[in-house]
Parts: structure tokens; C-alpha cells; sequence
């Protein structure tokens, strides 16, 4: 079991590191399509089928895609001037920084006591979820919904130069 996590997890870091240091728009959109199925098959080891299902969907699915049509729309031309080439050592500085939150932020949750808990909770299955989502929290997720909606129209809008024909 520990084999799989770590095998997923190294996908998932090449997929970062891969969208991090890809000269190429598009290739890095692909990277972070990668670095998400990485996250779903982790999902699915540790034995949460239900995220690991709305990962692929949402996130390497829809988002993704929506990420590479926004950027075929928008234009390399455009993509080159807002990307300024960053000397080396700003790199060097931008990575001990990094390091160094991810070096505290590991201690913190290394040296937190956790609570201790004999009985754990009821599981959660995906169709009770379901059944919650499309009964009790219908009018949050339609409002969830049309504000997705609103947002896909807003972003075709901006991407088309503002004007609606």
C-alpha cells in the first residue's frame, strides 16, 4: 500500500514540477492535468473513491480543459509579454523561500498534537452525499451551478474582447 502512495505521489510531483518548469503554456497545462490524476490515484489508494471520482472529473477533467482553451483563445503572442524572464538568482531567492514555508509548515504539523479519538465517525458513502447534495442542499448547489455558468460566460466574454455578437 505504501508502494502505491509513493508511486502516485511521484507522479503527482513530476506533474508539478514538470507544469513549474515547462517553458511551453500548453505543455504545462498538461503538466497540471498529470499532477492531478496523481492526486485522484492517491485518492483512490487511500481508499476515498469519491474524491478521488470528482478529482478526475472536475479538476483533470474540466478545469483542464477549460485552462487549455483559455489559453488557445487568449493567443501566444499575448502569453509572451506577461511572462518576463526572471534571472537566476531571483529563482535561487524564490526557492529557499519556498523551502523554508514548506520546512516550518511540516514542523508545525509535525509537533502539533493531534487529538486522540477511540470511536471514529460514521462513513460517508457517495450516495448519501448525493442524496444530501440533491435534497436538502438542492438550492446551494443550483445557486453553485449557476454561479459556475456565470463565470464560463464572463471568462468567453473577456476572452472574446468584451463584446457579444
Amino acid at each position: 500500500m505504501q508502494i502505491l502512495f509513493f508511486l502516485f505521489a511521484l507522479v503527482a510531483v513530476i506533474g508539478a514540477l514538470g507544469m513549474v518548469l515547462s517553458h511551453n503554456i500548453v505543455h504545462s497545462a498538461l503538466f497540471l492535468v498529470l499532477s492531478f490524476i496523481g492526486l485522484a490515484l492517491i485518492y483512490f489508494a487511500l481508499q476515498a473513491p469519491f474524491l478521488g471520482a470528482v478529482q478526475l472529473m472536475v479538476y483533470s477533467g474540466a478545469v483542464a480543459i477549460l485552462i487549455v482553451m483559455a489559453i488557445m483563445m487568449v493567443g501566444r503572442a499575448d502569453m509572451s509579454i506577461s511572462a518576463p524572464v526572471q534571472s537566476l538568482s531571483k529563482r535561487f531567492v524564490g526557492a529557499g523561500m519556498a523551502s523554508l514555508i514548506f520546512v516550518l509548515l511540516g514542523l508545525a504539523a509535525t509537533l502539533t498534537p493531534l487529538p486522540t479519538s477511540s470511536a471514529a465517525g460514521p462513513a460517508t458513502e457517495a450516495a448519501d452525499l448525493a442524496v444530501l447534495l440533491l435534497s436538502n442542499f438542492a438550492l446551494p448547489f443550483e445557486l453553485a451551478a449557476i454561479l459556475l455558468l456565470a463565470a464560463m460566460i464572463g471568462a468567453l466574454l473577456l476572452a472574446r474582447g468584451g463584446h457579444a455578437s
